[in-house]
């Protein structure tokens, strides 16, 4: 490592004046300050995952572009949320290709500040995942330094408690979900009906203390989802219905931490939940 004469002739000036103890007190200081800046120089991006269509909603538009009660989307919802975080640095919009041009003017309408990418969503939720990961993977070489933050568009109400939360977890922890604890009892049957009109036998009565719902936002930092990624494409068929799901099985080496949710941080999926 190169240290100019002018750094030499300081530290020598600094042992002169305040004598060994002190200036080893002063640098521990020094670099104690400089690993807790470099810890946060991490940003966290947030991914708002709109590429579906929403099929059990009914209709031919995208749920996430269907208004609420106010009148406006459940897209530009859950998008204020991240915007009003201050532990979110970006935004980036997943969206179903054919529905690009409305996201663009949803975002001009609203001149979100944090919102700098809209990208095309896949056929499947991992692609949508996947997708996000590829456009910033190598963001100035620096996508060690990348939080990523994936999180459902179809859930508009996520509080800024669940943010705060997850963003302190990410300075300890490498991989962060949300779950809320299961209410209701749980039957393991053989197979799931096609039709509630089929019926099936209940199998196993579950002890529910042993699960947990889970929501988003869910966030990691970037080499680690990336890496369960790239392991999982390795393999003939992903099947995971979210992205702890695949860093759980692909990086199993990082534990993945759980931020209480809310029961209003809840999912649009049918059309009585607008």
């Amino acid at each position: 490592m190169h240290i100019c004469k002018e750094k030499l002739l300081f530290i020598a000036f600094l042992l002169k004046k305040v004598g060994r103890i002190h200036f080893f007190l002063y640098l521990c200081t020094v670099i104690w300050i400089y690993m807790g800046t470099t810890r946060n120089m991490r940003r966290n991006i947030a991914v708002l995952l709109a590429g579906g269509m929403g099929s059990r909603v009914g209709g031919n538009t995208p749920k996430q572009l269907l208004p609420l009660e106010d009148g406006r989307t459940v897209l530009e919802h859950a998008v204020d949320a991240f915007e009003l975080a201050p532990a979110i640095d970006e935004i980036a919009i997943v969206m179903h290709p054919e529905w690009m041009d409305e996201a663009k003017q949803i975002c001009e309408r609203n001149e979100w500040r944090k919102v700098v990418k809209i990208i095309p969503g896949g056929a499947e939720r991992w692609e949508s995942s996947w997708h996000a990961i590829l456009a910033y993977m190598d963001v100035n070489n620096q996508h060690s330094e990348i939080s990523l933050w994936l999180h459902d568009a179809a859930r508009p109400f996520v509080s800024q408690r669940i943010i705060a939360d997850v963003a302190e977890a990410l300075e300890k922890h490498e991989a962060v979900t949300v779950a809320v604890p299961v209410t209701d009892t749980l039957y393991k049957v053989e197979a799931f009906p096609q039709s509630l009109s089929e019926g099936r036998e209940v199998k196993v009565v579950c002890n529910r203390s042993e699960f947990m719902r889970a929501q988003t936002p869910q966030a990691f930092h970037m080499n680690v989802l990336a890496s369960a990624y790239m392991r999982a494409l390795a393999e003939d068929e992903i099947i995971a219905t979210d992205d702890a799901g695949i860093v759980r099985k692909y990086e199993s080496r990082h534990p993945i931490y759980i931020v209480a949710g809310e029961e209003a941080n809840r999912k649009i999926t049918y059309k009585e939940d607008l």
